[in-house]
């Protein structure tokens, strides 16, 4: 467990005297001694211990003391929380969910045509994935904002995955029963993360390694637009930005045709141009929303009028008409490809979780309610369970979309219905008439869409604020620039852990002295004005004190209290008798650290050292008493507070000749 570096005073030292501390002890207050807690049983400890990590929030408390059928009705609305807001739902509500769904809409329609490319999957399977698991969400999430679909890092991911197992143009039907598959494990696991209460797993990936990873997966989907933008036939299947250059630059004479890069950059800036218009006024947020769909409309009728597919502009072709066909036939349960769905579904399912649940939790803190985690895992993950059945692919929150459904005015999740049944009517009447859009006018909403997920404001805070953090941000974005979307997220999983081991590893200590005119005891880096005290070194440790940097913790201890003992006999004045460690933030002890302070008790006393102990918490002062190191310390060496012990210390020092 990771322990920042913490100087707030404990309730015990926060007493301020007007005059230069005393430690005469027939003025001194009543020293209060440091309490031991009752003995626990075996079962009642890991009873609690189970209860703090799994059920943190009480989920169970609200049923306790109710009838059976108040049990059953509670159960059903939490499950489905549609049961609990549906019942104060009234007209006013839904004007707002209206005009937020019809919006959002507009939005969607071409960004899942879109977005269907990044996955290599035929144009429809972007809209079947926006018809069927936004309705599922509606029922069972809890989140009033959030919007749901296909988004481009996801969709960006998966086709990586599934190409790298099956060649999407050689094995078409192949690669869309593993990207079911893919999608009903990336269900799955988010399903029994949410019921397991395993949701904390995702915190792992840390915000700087987040911003980093969407941020070069934003320049690898950009990039990979490029095709359709300047009309490239001939491109390579490589994500890199090396070999993506190389592709463009080696079709420059023969491959690029002007009337797709006209058609492409014209609309870009159209749609960037309608981006800046939104961001500067927030009430014409409607102008980026109904942007892309404008585009598409447009572009479409310049290509039909003037037959520029003739001339070697890409096209759209046609759009299987229809809704959702069923897919459970598709979908691997045995044989060489369940294993790789599996796979392929656990990392697109993490990745999913990690960004609707930090969508959800944001406007959620906006808007001022509480959103349940795990309750939103078991729902995205049901939806993509239901997806996978129902030719979608894995679908999760979309920050534009959903950015853009708050603005509109939402007010519940049946926004999300609006949406859905105007996707429904896309499928059902609309598709032909996405014949001749062009490729150019979907890579074009692509790319002003992924543009915002490069956050460099976030980027240059990060700088300022943690240098580590900031080395995992650049080590995610240069690895899936540079490589690939999968190196990318192994860098910026390893990078995370590798932070955690270091602070675990080499947790922080500091020298300790007296801010002049109070009992107080603070680091020396922090207030160079505190005063060491003669005869006494002060050490607090700033971690929990594990197997993991027990040895570390004892020789960091040992190095401060040599550096001193130099530096006194330097100057001349009096020896070291004392050495205090102060464990207000050690939260907790094992074994290893138990005998590495047993080590460092040996270790003093061969120095004629006394070591004292400083407020010890419950948990460890249980610890150190029941491996008896208290008594080879002496009970009357652990103190409540740096001032006790100090006063402690000075009035042996009084005593002696």
């Amino acid at each position: 467990m990771v322990h920042q570096k913490r100087d707030e005073a404990t309730a015990d030292e926060t007493s301020i005297s007007t005059q230069p501390p005393s430690y005469n002890l027939s003025q001194a207050p009543p020293v209060y001694k440091v309490g031991y807690p009752p003995q626990k049983n075996l079962t009642t400890e890991f009873t609690n211990t189970l209860r703090e990590t799994f059920f943190h929030d009480n989920p169970l408390k609200q049923y306790k003391d109710q009838s059976g059928s108040t049990k059953f009705k509670m159960g059903l609305q939490f499950l489905f929380p549609v049961f609990d807001w549906g019942r104060t739902y009234n007209l006013s509500k839904f004007k707002g969910d209206l005009i937020a769904g019809l919006t959002i809409a507009s939005l969607c329609i071409p960004q899942d045509i879109g977005y269907s490319k990044l996955a290599y999957l035929d144009p429809q399977y972007g809209l079947y994935s926006s018809f069927v698991p936004p309705l599922i969400y509606a029922a069972m999430g809890s989140s009033r904002d959030i919007a749901i679909g296909p988004v481009a890092v996801v969709s960006l991911l998966i086709g990586s995955l599934l190409q790298n197992e099956v060649d999407h143009e050689k094995n078409k039907e192949e690669y869309l029963c593993l990207a079911f598959t893919a999608t009903f494990f990336a269900g799955i696991t988010q399903a029994a993360l949410g019921f397991l209460r395993l949701g904390f797993l995702i915190e792992f990936l840390s915000h700087a390694a987040i911003v980093g990873f969407m941020g070069g997966a934003a320049i690898t989907i950009a990039l990979q637009q490029l095709k359709y933008v300047l009309g490239i036939r001939n491109f390579t299947k490589e994500t890199d930005i090396i070999s993506v250059m190389k592709s463009v630059w080696g079709s420059v004479h023969h491959g690029w045709n002007w009337q797709t890069v006209v058609i492409g950059f014209s609309f870009l800036a159209f749609l960037l141009l309608a981006k800046y218009i939104g961001k500067r006024n927030k009430k014409y947020f409607w102008v980026p929303a109904i942007a892309p769909i404008t585009s598409v409309i447009l572009a479409t009728l310049f290509v039909y009028l003037f037959r520029a597919d003739k001339h070697g502009v890409q096209i759209v072709n046609n759009i299987k008409k229809g809704i959702n066909p069923s897919s459970l036939h598709k979908i691997y349960f045995t044989g060489p490809f369940v294993a790789k769905g599996f796979k392929i579904g656990v990392v697109c399912g993490m990745i999913g979780l990690t960004e609707a649940v930090a969508i959800g939790r944001t406007f959620a803190a906006v808007k001022g309610y509480q959103l349940d985690g795990n309750k939103e895992m078991v729902a995205l993950g049901t939806m993509n369970i239901v997806g996978s059945m129902t030719s979608c692919y894995v679908t999760t929150g979309s920050f534009s979309r959903s950015a853009v459904n708050f603005m509109a005015g939402c007010r519940t999740p049946v926004s999300n219905v609006v949406m859905s049944m105007v996707v429904l009517l896309t499928l059902l009447v609309i598709t032909p008439l996405f014949k001749y859009t062009p490729n150019a006018i979907l890579g074009s909403i692509i790319i002003s869409a992924v543009i915002g997920l490069v956050d460099y404001e976030a980027a240059i805070l990060i700088w300022k604020v943690d240098k580590m953090d900031f080395i995992a941000c650049m080590g995610a974005f240069f690895g899936v620039v540079f490589k690939s979307v999968e190196i990318g997220l192994l860098i910026a999983v390893s990078i995370s852990f590798a932070k955690i081991l270091l602070q675990v590893t080499r947790p922080r200590t500091a020298l300790l002295g007296n801010l002049p005119g109070t009992t107080i005891y603070r680091n020396t880096d922090q207030y160079p004005d505190a005063r060491h005290v003669p005869g006494v070194v002060i050490v607090r440790v700033d971690s929990a004190i594990y197997f993991s940097n027990s040895n570390y913790i004892r020789e960091r201890i040992l190095r401060w209290l040599t550096a001193e003992e130099e530096k006194v006999k330097a100057e001349g004045l009096s020896r070291i008798n004392f050495l205090i460690v102060e464990m207000s933030p050690v939260i907790d002890i094992d074994t290893s650290g138990i005998h590495a302070l047993e080590d460092l008790h040996k270790n003093l006393q061969k120095r004629s050292i006394q070591l004292l102990l400083s407020n010890p918490g419950s948990i460890v002062i249980e610890k150190l008493q029941s491996s008896k190191l208290t008594e080879h310390i002496g009970s009357n060496h652990i103190f409540l507070t740096v001032a006790d012990a100090v006063r402690f210390c000075t009035s042996k020092s009084m005593q002696e000749p």
